[in-house]
């Protein structure tokens, strides 16, 4: 991978605001097997745009809400993840952990919930750069992660990580 970044990350702005959420209970993570739209196939954790007039944690809670029929207990925002991407706007995303729901995490139009042992993630099925910053949020550290995409190929990418929120 190059280790110099093509992006002037000084004058980098999201087009596109985003949230992703990961449940975190009894030794597992809750994921999804995304089903349609940008990641449609991969596991990753629920999420989605955020809505004009919604705050972050708000769309986080949201689109868990839609994608899985659940609701987080008491969210908080550990990351930042920053993508330049070939074929998509530029993302700026949210990331939020909850130790608790209630309901139950069922099948959408949109999601399947995937339960996986912490110690089983199966990283070849998400994103390139989930295996950079996942383990960050599973460990309850904070990080802003800057990643450069050519299409679902991750060129670059740098970690920042104990950040005070």
């Amino acid at each position: 991978m190059n280790t110099t970044s093509p992006i002037d990350w000084t004058s980098w702005h999201g087009e596109m605001k985003a949230t992703l959420l990961f449940i975190v209970k009894d030794g597992q993570v809750l994921l999804i097997e995304k089903k349609r739209g940008l990641g449609a196939g991969k596991i990753n954790g629920p999420g989605g745009k955020i809505e004009p007039g919604e705050t972050p944690l708000q769309a986080a809670i949201r689109e868990t809400q839609e994608e899985l029929v659940i609701t987080p207990h008491a969210p908080r925002k550990l990351g930042e993840l920053q993508f330049s991407m070939s074929d998509h706007p530029d993302i700026i995303c949210h990331v939020f952990r909850s130790d608790d729901f209630s309901g139950t995490p069922t099948e959408t139009d949109e999601a399947i919930p995937v339960w996986t042992a912490l110690s089983e993630i199966h990283y070849p099925r998400m994103w390139a750069d989930d295996r950079y910053w996942l383990p960050l949020l599973l460990s309850e550290r904070t990080f802003i992660g800057r990643f450069v995409f050519e299409g679902e190929q991750l060129l670059w990418s740098e970690m920042i990580t104990d950040i005070a929120w």
